[in-house]
């Protein structure tokens, strides 16, 4: 089914009204390849009746099935490295100094938003398996939401086809925290125990929500206007803890978010400490390849 350029005002429309993902002019090919059988399937002549059929009847299911169909939900296991190996050489470290002075020194609270099919919150839970000697001692709850209800099935499932698991995955880290099963691998119970699934749309409230240690918020924002990217990024900095760290995707600067979203680096990775009082820092330790 060919798009017009009628049919790209309609469906960028509705999408930004469900979900906040930007579609401009040139996303013609995109609408084409992701909502060409949906479209048809769903009876519909062109995607013009496609966005009116889910947005007059209140059909909430071919509404979800636009949302899966049009983000995009590719991840792997430990993406991009170095944001895992600056939680395990300085974010974990540093929180567990800081939470030996408080009233709970064993909790941990985490939040991986957009976290599509459930990679970077099971590859956070073997992180912090691999860098806590008593974790199962340990209070640690990591909250992992998206918006797709397809992602959140699969994630909360917690198996992986081999080509998924071959994406990202430590040979040792696999024999020790996932079990093989039907083709492919599950994730361990003690693992999965560390991570609760939830649908949730990060344009709408946090109500309810944190505050969080550490928030991974990666290459999602990168598809929302200025407006709602700023705003986005200052309202996470407000479920975040006073030394809480903020990670996100390697190509995106919070710089113009003002001076309290000052860059910092470690192990190659970008992190921000949006609510930590300014103050000298302390020698940083060292990542595993001994840089800094």
């Amino acid at each position: 089914m060919q798009v017009t350029k009628e049919d790209i005002t309609f469906v960028a429309k509705l999408v930004d009204e469900l979900c906040g993902v930007i579609l401009d002019d040139t996303k013609g090919y995109l609408i084409e390849s992701r909502l060409g059988e949906l479209a048809k399937a769903s009876g519909c002549a062109s995607y013009r009746d496609l966005c009116q059929k889910a947005r007059l009847t209140h059909n909430q299911v071919l509404q979800n099935q636009i949302i899966d169909a049009i983000t995009t939900q590719e991840t792997l296991f430990f993406r991009d490295e170095s944001p895992f190996a600056a939680l395990q050489y300085k974010a974990i470290p540093e929180l567990l100094d800081s939470k030996a002075k408080t009233a709970f020194p064993k909790r941990i609270r985490i939040w991986s938003a957009a976290s599509s099919t459930g990679q970077e919150a099971y590859s956070t839970a073997m992180m912090l398996c691999e860098t806590i000697p008593d974790v199962l001692s340990w209070d640690i709850h990591i909250l992992a939401t998206d918006i797709s209800d397809a992602a959140i099935k699969v994630a909360s499932q917690g198996w992986y086809a081999k080509h998924e698991i071959q994406r990202g995955m430590k040979p040792q880290l696999l024999t020790k925290y996932f079990v093989e099963q039907q083709g492919g691998w599950k994730i361990k119970d003690s693992i999965r125990a560390m991570v609760q699934f939830q649908k949730r749309n990060l344009h709408q409230p946090f109500l309810g929500i944190g505050p969080f240690d550490i928030i991974f918020c990666r290459n999602v924002a990168i598809y929302f206007d200025v407006p709602r990217r700023r705003d986005l990024f200052l309202r996470l900095s407000e479920r975040l803890t006073p030394d809480g760290y903020l990670l996100v995707g390697s190509s995106e600067s919070l710089l113009d978010l003002g001076p309290r979203f000052a860059p910092q680096s470690h192990c190659r990775a970008t992190y921000y400490q949006p609510n930590r009082p300014l103050r000298a820092e302390a020698p940083l330790a060292r990542c595993a390849a001994g840089g800094r």
